[in-house]
């Protein structure tokens, strides 16, 4: 997380015991990245600098709606089983983030955070079954998750989002980080070779990935057309959204999550 010039509340790597001490929090957010090549022009610590960005705007939204949420410093290392033979991809197995994800919820169970949300940044990270898995465990804390760059349709943004260091994460890494993106010049095309087998390559019928086997630059979609306008545009829309989601889950009682259809 870079520290911003005037430290922020709602960020905790910034925050004093003294501010944190005299505050009721809400909720925690979890930034949830990876470390792994992006094409030839993004950085490895793309899913974090992207989570970092994110994880912070959306807090100060909720913040500034007076929801006392508190964001994490980000985790960096994420499931990266089909990169293993790609230098520096470093995994992490589900089993380890269950453990992970389960040693801070305890902690912030018994320091009275009701809430936390993993906001994820990285597509090997599937916290779904992670969850069901472990909120049985952990019942005085409420668990969900968001991936980020889907709880907004980025298809009328975005020419052709693609997977993995394509036009929607070079264009946001152009808005946070643009110091950090190489010329595109020097992208890979990001082309991807479909699976043989009609059900995995139609999506109905799903294996992981070998990524080394499916493209040749580490990039999945052609980010030619990115530009830091979309990233920017995309960025606020998704920063928004997950600021409101905050800012109701903050005010939730969450044994009455449910109401009957009127």
């Amino acid at each position: 997380m870079r520290q911003s010039a005037t430290p922020r509340p709602y960020v905790l790597a910034e925050t004093t015991w003294k501010a944190v001490s005299s505050t009721r929090f809400d909720v925690a957010v979890l930034p949830w990245g990876a470390t792994e090549a992006h094409n030839y022009h993004l950085p490895y610590a793309t899913d974090v600098i992207q989570c970092d960005h994110i994880a912070a705007e959306a807090a100060r939204l909720a913040w500034e709606r007076g929801a006392r949420v508190a964001v994490l410093p980000t985790l960096p290392f994420g499931v990266q089983t089909g990169q293993l033979d790609i230098p520096f991809c470093i995994n992490v197995n589900p089993s380890t983030q269950l453990a992970i994800l389960e040693d801070i919820a305890r902690a912030l169970g018994g320091q009275g955070i009701p809430k936390l949300v993993v906001l994820n940044g990285h597509g090997g990270n599937d916290f779904r079954a992670i969850i069901r898995d472990l909120q049985p465990r952990v019942p005085d804390v409420f668990l969900c998750v968001i991936n980020w760059w889907n709880c907004v349709d980025p298809k009328p943004h975005f020419d052709a989002p693609g997977d993995h260091g394509g036009e929607l994460e070079t264009s946001v890494m152009m808005h946070v980080a643009p110091e950090l993106v190489r010329p595109l010049s020097e992208a890979g095309p990001g082309s991807e070779r479909k699976a043989r087998i009609t059900g995995l390559r139609d999506g109905w019928a799903w294996a992981p990935r070998r990524w080394t086997a499916i493209t040749d630059d580490t990039g999945v979609g052609d980010p030619a057309k990115a530009t830091a306008a979309k990233g920017e545009k995309f960025f606020g829309l998704v920063t928004e959204r997950i600021g409101g989601f905050l800012v109701e889950l903050a005010g939730a009682d969450v044994a009455t999550l449910y109401a009957t259809p009127s």
